[in-house]
């Protein structure tokens, strides 16, 4: 490829760029076991890359080398409903893996709002889960087993086909959330899980974000889990009134999307048992879908965000963090003190089920000294999020723009000991380099 081709392969949606000195289309495994061979006899990096949309910078180039592409090793192989699960290559669309599975009364959990245009490998790199991670897990636990190619060029099988199996260490969990730094990923056995019959579909209005959060956690602490739990704090609410076809109260200070799935027979007594469950002295209102266009609107709140937070700022620094449920309350209340503190809008919603907020830091990246103050807040923000027991992502993962950050939650004999194990993985450290470890 000219240099000019091989430019668009440099990028995510971390707006991070480097330019690859090639891009190599694979279309089978032996095919890249050979390249993984010629490129480790060379030195030369590999990055495995599928559609990029990454926040992280975990597929740009930063030390040169081959970008992977994955956009031709797009098959669904096999589809086995009686044994509850598929094979796929690690470039399929996560949208088609869903119309695949539904045609035998199935979906695969993991959702990221990006799942119309994500792929399979990208959702294992980073262990991407969206909203329903809160009732059906992460794409860790919701994949039976891999078949990858480590940076000697070895060709490893992980994992089982089957619910149990206990056989030699998790490598099929290791593999996945590595960024692509010990193999590279060219199948998947993916745990299928049956379509719900129904749905229902609830948005709750709350005075305050603490009303908000109490609502959130004692949700959380009753028997029925709710497939889809979403937060927006009292910023956002302001920010989407002119985007949004459904009236917002003035005084709304948070809201929370609740979505519960089941049987017929029995999701409306569910239902009742949330709503009584979250209605507590600050809950405003709540509306709840009755129709396909109801749930549309009803959703249409939580999708108007991208728009407006683009006309508010020219860039947004989205952090995906993640606290116990119970401390969301003060991550808030920190975070808006931080805004207040630093002059920076800071707008949050998320996964509130499982405490993954996404932290959006609005800057101007053409005003040097504002992205300085950026910076110092951003440290703030994380320290913040490690005091409340929290983690610093919980499913962007690290690639360049968190791994300066990773030390302040992992200590020194930790991060040795998985150096350790990229050493074995990876000798020649070909694969992604430079990515997830401080510098």
């Amino acid at each position: 490829m000219e240099a000019s081709q091989c430019w668009a392969y440099g990028y995510d949606n971390s707006r991070l760029h480097a330019l690859p000195d090639a891009v190599v289309f694979a279309r089978d495994h032996q095919q890249i076991q050979q390249l993984v061979k010629l490129c480790r006899d060379f030195q030369i990096p590999i990055i495995s890359r599928g559609t990029g949309t990454g926040t992280t910078g975990a597929t740009v180039p930063a030390h040169g080398g081959v970008i992977l592409s994955f956009e031709h090793m797009n098959r669904i192989i096999q589809v086995d409903p009686d044994n509850r699960l598929l094979i796929a290559q690690p470039g399929v669309i996560n949208e088609a893996i869903q119309q695949a599975a539904a045609e035998h009364g199935f979906f695969w959990p993991p959702d990221p709002t990006s799942s119309a245009i994500c792929t399979l490998g990208g959702n294992l790199a980073y262990n991407s889960a969206g909203p329903r991670a809160v009732k059906y897990g992460t794409t860790r636990d919701n994949t039976l087993g891999l078949t990858l190619i480590t940076g000697k060029g070895d060709t490893l099988h992980t994992g089982v086909k089957t619910t149990k199996g206990v056989v030699g260490y998790d490598l099929t969990r290791l593999m996945i959330g590595s960024e692509g730094t010990l193999g590279i990923i060219t199948e998947a056995v993916l745990k299928l899980t049956p379509l719900p019959e129904t749905r229902r579909t609830l948005q709750i209005i709350y005075n305050s974000m603490q009303g908000a959060a109490e609502a959130v956690a004692a949700i959380m602490a009753q028997p029925i889990i709710p497939c889809a739990l979403e937060f927006i704090d009292k910023q956002a609410i302001d920010m989407i009134r002119d985007y949004a076809s459904i009236p917002l109260p003035v005084n709304a200070g948070a809201m929370l999307m609740v979505e519960l799935d089941g049987r017929h027979s029995s999701v409306d007594d569910d239902l009742s048992a949330i709503i009584n469950t979250a209605r507590n002295n600050a809950c405003l209102e709540i509306k709840q879908a009755t129709s396909q266009d109801e749930i549309h609107a009803l959703w249409e709140t939580r999708k108007a965000l991208s728009p407006a937070l683009r006309k508010i700022a020219p860039k947004k620094i989205n952090e995906d963090v993640v606290v116990p449920v119970s401390h969301i309350p003060q991550l808030i209340a920190g975070l808006e003190q931080l805004s207040k503190k630093y002059s920076i809008p800071i707008v949050n919603f998320g996964h509130a089920g499982n405490g993954n907020i996404h932290v959006n830091l609005l800057t101007d990246p053409d005003n040097k000294s504002m992205q300085d103050t950026v910076l110092e807040c951003l440290d703030e923000v994380f320290a913040l999020v490690l005091k409340l027991d929290g983690t610093l992502s919980g499913e962007h993962g690290i690639g360049l723009v968190k791994k300066n950050y990773v030390g302040k939650e992992l200590d020194k004999i930790s991060l040795a000991y998985m150096q350790a194990i990229k050493q074995v993985f990876d000798p020649d450290n070909i694969l992604n380099p430079g990515k997830c470890f401080p510098d």
